[in-house]
Parts: C-alpha cells; structure tokens; sequence
C-alpha cells in the first residue's frame, strides 16, 4: 500500500531572494507537501508511531523556512534533507514553494519551484 501525506497551502512569511532588498521586506511564501510512504500499519493500529507525524513535517517546514536563503531550490532541499533524516520511512517527498510577490514587473499570484525526490 503507498499513501500520501499532504500539507497543502502553508503560507509562511519569509526573507528569501536574490535582490537585497529580499532580505528586508521579506514577502508571503505558500508550500505544498507531499510526502509518500507506506502508512498501511497505521491504517490498522490507529497509532502516530505508525505513521508519519505531519505536525512535526509542519515544524520542519517552518524552521527551514526561517533560514534566508538566496534561492528556493535551496530552502526546498534543506526541507527534504530534513525530512528524510527526520522520517526514515519515506519513500518520496514533493515540495512547492511559491514567493507570492516576486519582484517583477506584472501581476501574477506568484512563482513556484517544485522539487520532488524518491527516496529508495
């Protein structure tokens, strides 16, 4: 059995950016999660040890998004890096991450870098 655990549209105030000015005004960042395992012992034993924790995957989230960073492919791999040490039990994760007001001209709801990495 393969399931998903799926954090959707944490929004999450942050420094990221490559422009100086990034570091000062810091803008809303949306991330999506999407962390595959195997969760079938869970499905029978109604018990957090045989799953995946997705308030501590939240926690994560957070704390690696405090960490300026000057790209979001990083944030996103500090994030997975994370994960998979944190959560052994991982198969794959996927992350976006979107900077809802990028600095450029236009209006656009945002740009978004998605990484996903199966974990063997």
């Amino acid at each position: 059995m393969t399931t998903k655990i799926l954090l959707e549209d944490i929004r999450i105030f942050a420094y990221h950016g490559v422009l100086p000015e990034e570091k000062i005004i810091g803008t809303f960042y949306i991330v999506n999660a999407e962390i595959t395992a195997d969760f079938s012992r869970a499905t029978e034993s109604d018990l957090l040890e045989d799953t995946i924790n997705y308030a501590l995957v939240n926690d994560i989230i957070h704390e690696e998004m405090e960490i300026p960073s000057k790209l979001l492919e990083r944030v996103i791999g500090r994030i997975i890096s994370r994960l998979e040490a944190t959560f052994p039990q991982i198969t794959a994760a996927k992350i976006k991450l979107t900077k809802t007001s990028p600095p450029m001209p236009g209006e656009m709801r945002g740009v978004s870098v998605e990484v996903e990495k199966k974990i063997a």
